[in-house]
């Protein structure tokens, strides 16, 4: 069983007509209420004129290339795992390279980070006087001229950014791979790369789950006070609403993480409501969908499926406006108790971009320690890390052999 399908496009009028019923009527049919019995659905549909996506076949030998976007601490890392798994491989530095080196490398997939691209070291910043948002402290003309040498299946020797010692360390020469990932605080900020990418992603972290996240990764990883890891914050975020965020608009998919609307005047943190932001009319990619594509969804999982303590689990999906553009999203607020009950979720959602029935679960399992497995946050990281590896297979014409 897999979830790549084919999809017939109905006139408007039919589509219309399709979605209008609401899932509650739909419960009524023998079928549907053998699937949804117990769960709380609701829908309703939408006017919005049809689209089709165009699949564009590569014409270069270079890599396809992915962008991700985020400020320091908001799971960059562990998203990059989650996605080169899915190409096979383990993803690691170099091998015999520089054990600080910031660069992932596994058998399809070489991850840059862009912090190898600062224009100073930590004391030249002092120096300046600038944090290392700020689009002065980039040096954008060495990442174009590299990226682009990538591009065309060169190698370039590439900084290292060492984060520990705050200097930079030796280069260390990067060849030219299959897939090409630029992950950092500005992969969209300078044109000339921006038009390079294949495919661009925004992680979009809240000011008050940013703190929780920094926080827990700055003192327990770098060793860093909570003194200072205020003072670092309160300093960079002037720079980060100028130089970074605005990065978000031109993103084909931005993963939201906010605080959750199912506990009242919330203040902890702990449960986090996670949208997943969908533009549409990108080339080479299908949104996924809950349900019944097109329509706007409010689901309640069936607790007798779904094992979810208080104050359980909500599903919306339904289509928007971002920055001006159509948008589809998938939202999720609360987090699972049992991650190998995801198969129940993972049944009702489409153009999931899966090779086999269970895979988004197998792969959350993969890494159910890994921070934000037990939410939106680890399930649409790996939903757009699929759709990623579909994106690539269709550009290059290459098949990912995975494993069931």
């Amino acid at each position: 069983r897999t979830s790549r399908r084919r999809v017939v496009l109905f006139p408007r009028t039919q589509n219309l007509k399709m979605a209008s019923m609401t899932m509650s009527a739909a419960c009524a049919q023998p079928l549907a209420a053998r699937r949804f019995q117990g769960s709380r659905v609701s829908g309703k549909s939408v006017v919005r004129a049809a689209k089709r996506n165009v699949t564009v076949k590569a014409e270069r030998d270079g890599p396809v290339l992915i962008g991700l976007a985020a400020d320091s601490g908001c799971g960059k890392s562990t998203f990059m795992r989650r996605m080169t798994s899915l190409f096979g491989g383990k993803a690691s530095p170099p091998e015999g390279g520089n054990p600080d080196s910031n660069t992932l490398i596994s058998d399809t997939t070489t991850v840059l980070c862009l912090d190898d691209y600062h224009l100073n070291d930590r004391n030249g910043r002092k120096e300046s006087g600038l944090t290392a948002l700020n689009l002065k402290e980039q040096n954008f003309d060495l990442m174009y001229e590299q990226t682009k040498a990538l591009m065309e299946g060169k190698a370039v020797d590439k900084p290292i950014y060492n984060h520990v010692t705050g200097v930079f360390d030796p280069a260390e020469k990067i060849e030219s791979p299959s897939i090409l990932i630029l992950e950092g605080l500005h992969p969209f900020a300078d044109e000339r790369v921006r038009d390079m990418f294949d495919f661009k992603i925004y992680l979009d972290i809240s000011d008050d789950v940013k703190f929780a996240w920094k926080i827990q990764r700055d003192m327990a990883e770098r060793g860093h006070s909570l003194e200072s890891i205020k003072a670092s914050i309160e300093a960079r975020k002037p720079d980060f609403d100028e130089f970074v965020d605005p990065q978000k608009q031109y993103a084909d998919i931005v993963i939201q993480v906010l605080p959750t609307q199912l506990i009242p005047d919330d203040n902890e943190g702990k449960i986090l409501r996670v949208r997943m932001i969908m533009k549409e009319g990108v080339d080479n990619f299908d949104a996924p969908y809950l349900f019944d594509e097109g329509s706007t969804i409010s689901w309640i999982p069936c607790g007798r499926k779904l094992t979810c303590s208080y104050p359980g689990i909500k599903f919306f999906y339904g289509p928007d406006t971002f920055f001006g553009e159509e948008v589809s999203v998938l939202e999720m607020d609360g987090q699972f108790d049992k991650l190998e009950e995801l198969i129940y979720v993972e049944s009702h959602l489409s153009n999931t971009s899966t090779k086999f029935y269970g895979e988004i679960t197998q792969q959350m399992l993969k890494y159910q320690n890994g921070p934000g497995s037990n939410n939106g946050t680890g399930l649409f990281q790996t939903l757009c890390g699929l759709k990623v590896r579909e994106l690539y297979e269709q550009i290059s014409e290459k098949e990912v052999v995975t494993a069931a």
